[in-house]
């Protein structure tokens, strides 16, 4: 279907325009937040003209909902490790790297999205992408006798992965990768 509305210009102009831009928000939203976001640094730091930029996304907010929808473009998805523990471990090391990274890019879109309730909206069908991609983990661990059949995976994912969350995006306080690595043990043995 989308590959229909592109099929003129694959990976062309506008595609490259596009991904500039969303890479220099990117850095502007890690680097000053979302209060030094602003059209002008995110024109200068992409090479994209103002003018085009205040054409195709007019606001600061219509920078930052493109940023988090063009993560549904992405071809993400959770490690195979082979169980289910050891995927929960990966997702959850995925999660610890990109909210310990400085500037933490993840960090800045969740408190950016407290700003806007656009941003807030596309922060919701961001995270809801994400945990839908991330169900594989469950449905393998089911596959292979793991785990019993009717097991959430909604609910397991946010066992595994909240206390991340909670604690160093709410809290602020620091998590080792082996607290969260644990955080996937205890979550995967909730299920046995």
């Amino acid at each position: 279907m989308i590959a229909e509305v592109h099929a003129s210009r694959p990976g062309g102009r506008t595609a490259r325009v596009r991904a500039d831009v969303l890479a220099a928000v990117e850095s502007e939203l890690a680097e000053h937040g979302y209060d030094g976001l602003t059209i002008d640094a995110v024109a200068a730091r992409s090479g994209v003209h103002r003018t085009t930029l205040y054409r195709r996304w007019k606001t600061v907010p219509g920078l930052l909902v493109d940023l988090l929808e063009a993560g549904a473009d992405d071809a993400w998805g959770p490690a195979d490790t082979g169980s289910l523990e050891g995927d929960l471990v990966a997702v959850n090391r995925e999660i610890h790297a990109a909210l310990t990274a400085r500037p933490s890019i993840t960090q800045a879109v969740i408190a950016a999205s407290f700003r806007t309730t656009a941003a807030a909206d596309a922060l919701t069908r961001f995270w809801e992408d994400r945990y839908e991609r991330t169900a594989l983990v469950v449905c393998r661990a089911v596959a292979r006798g793991e785990i019993p059949g009717g097991t959430d995976p909604h609910q397991l994912l946010l066992t595994a992965t909240a206390p991340l969350y909670h604690q160093m995006v709410l809290l602020r306080q620091p998590m080792s990768r082996d607290q969260a690595d644990q955080h996937a043990r205890i979550a995967a043995a909730s299920v046995r």
